[in-house]
């Protein structure tokens, strides 16, 4: 028992206690913000800020450029939902979730490309493209960098990027040694699948009731 204790956890003996311990306070807003999303609510902004900012600080001071920038992303993008998500598109009526247009299609390929090259850039100029990690981390981050475009946007293709970037981080976090945070990707993993779901039955009943 101690054996896995020690694989999955051990590495935490390194940290200080006040890091670990802001963690997995931001594992638990993050898996609230994700719930908040699955189920349609504006907490998901708040909520998800407050785990952003933590992992800002503590992802700066492990020198994960790339992870951090997509906290601060995140941050920024939870700024511009709140206020997309909180439009009324008229009298009664806030901004429905709907599926992308092509132009947002087009749009999401540009946001992709541009953060691959912005993320290759940064860790290039601050010599920290050491290893094969580095490589994964980049594509992650164009994938997440897209996914929370299109989820600012209330559109239903979001979860698809989560997904795909939340079964690529599992693995990848748990070997940068982030036991928490790697779990956290796999509850991410699950919700998201329900998240996509829950958005696609509420895109159907909208257009059984128009």
């Amino acid at each position: 028992m101690n054996a896995i204790f020690d694989f999955l956890f051990g590495q935490y003996s390194q940290y200080e206690t006040i890091d670990v311990v802001l963690e997995i306070v931001a594992v638990i807003f993050g898996f609230l913000s994700v719930i908040y999303s699955k189920l349609n609510k504006i907490l998901v902004f708040p909520t998800g800020m407050v785990s952003t900012i933590i992992f800002v600080y503590l992802l700066l001071k492990w020198e994960l450029l790339g992870d951090m920038m997509i906290n601060a992303y995140y941050f920024i993008m939870s700024v511009y939902g709140w206020c997309i998500w909180t439009r009324k598109v008229d009298d009664t009526h806030v901004t429905p979730i709907s599926k992308t247009t092509s132009n947002e299609k087009k749009l999401s390929v540009i946001i992709f490309f541009a953060t691959l090259l912005f993320v290759y850039f940064v860790y290039k100029t601050f010599d920290k493209w050491t290893s094969w990690v580095e490589y994964i981390d980049t594509i992650t981050t164009a994938i997440f960098f897209v996914g929370m475009w299109l989820m600012a946007k209330r559109k239903i293709e979001n979860w698809i990027f989560w997904i795909i970037g939340d079964v690529i981080s599992v693995p990848l976090y748990f070997y940068k040694g982030f036991t928490f945070t790697s779990i956290q990707y796999l509850g991410f993993t699950v919700i998201a699948i329900f998240g996509y779901l829950a958005w696609k039955k509420n895109i159907s009943n909208n257009i059984q009731n128009v």
